[in-house]
């Protein structure tokens, strides 16, 4: 098999950290450039980190970035340019950031996931199953926890869960947004949909969707331990997109989730 030339944007970043490590220990990849949003004067694994540019990335058949979305839309800006596949593992889009996503999709294979994780994946497909069989007898709510250094909230992977329950109920998302809190002891539920985001110490990542009706309430969670979980994933998400048409995808595509 002929290796996939991989970029990887944010490589002083935690998960771009651990991309490099990830991607040298997979035979399937050669790593060919990194990127970073301002001038680094030493060699990372061996490559000098460009900023994005077109001569960062023109030799890569895929690019996976965990940056922030003025940088992802930058690198997307020049994919679509170049005709290069994205995976996409940064969070906290706007709605309008969202749709330019979208449009690039069109001329670009782009997979999206607030977590690269397979566990997550298969808690917001079942997310999705329990608010549809518990429909509006039941409220909900987000709770998650991460490391002090994330700065947005809810994470993205809140978010997507957020968004299970929506599609469960066939509802909008935006509208259904409720509250976001930050570092509460406890938070409530409301008909719509609530988050509290607990930012402490080196935590991985952990969350949860509770159900309530008053009268039981049922928890769904999953935990993280080890950040490889997140890079083997998106080196995952890019081998598979090297076969795909222009389009905007997610791990629960990957995953043949119904």
């Amino acid at each position: 098999m002929r290796k996939i030339n991989l970029s990887i944007s944010g490589c002083m970043g935690r998960m771009g950290q651990q991309l490099i490590k990830s991607s040298k220990k997979n035979r399937n990849f050669k790593l060919v450039s990194l990127t970073e949003n301002r001038l680094i004067n030493k060699k990372i694994a061996g490559i000098r980190p460009f900023k994005n540019s077109i001569d960062a990335f023109k030799k890569s058949n895929v690019i996976i970035d965990f940056t922030v979305p003025k940088c992802t839309l930058e690198i997307l800006k020049i994919a679509s340019r170049l005709k290069k596949r994205v995976v996409i593992g940064t969070t906290g889009f706007s709605k309008k950031e969202e749709n330019l996503i979208k449009k690039y999709s069109r001329k670009i294979p782009i997979l999206k996931a607030g977590n690269m994780s397979l566990g997550v994946n298969l808690l917001m497909y079942l997310t999705e199953i329990a608010s549809k069989s518990l429909g509006n007898n039941f409220l909900s709510k987000v709770y998650e926890v991460h490391h002090k250094h994330k700065i947005d909230y809810p994470s993205g992977t809140a978010l997507m869960l957020g968004r299970g329950i929506a599609d469960g109920q066939n509802k909008n998302f935006y509208s259904l947004i409720g509250r976001k809190y930050l570092n509460k002891k406890s938070f409530p539920y409301a008909k719509k949909i609530n988050f509290n985001s607990i930012r402490k110490g080196e935590v991985i990542g952990e969350h949860e969707v509770r159900f309530s009706s008053g009268k039981e309430i049922i928890k769904l969670n999953h935990e993280s331990f080890d950040r490889a979980l997140y890079s083997e994933g998106a080196l995952t998400a890019a081998t598979w997109l090297m076969s795909k048409k222009a389009g905007l995808y997610s791990m629960r595509d990957l995953l043949n989730f119904k």
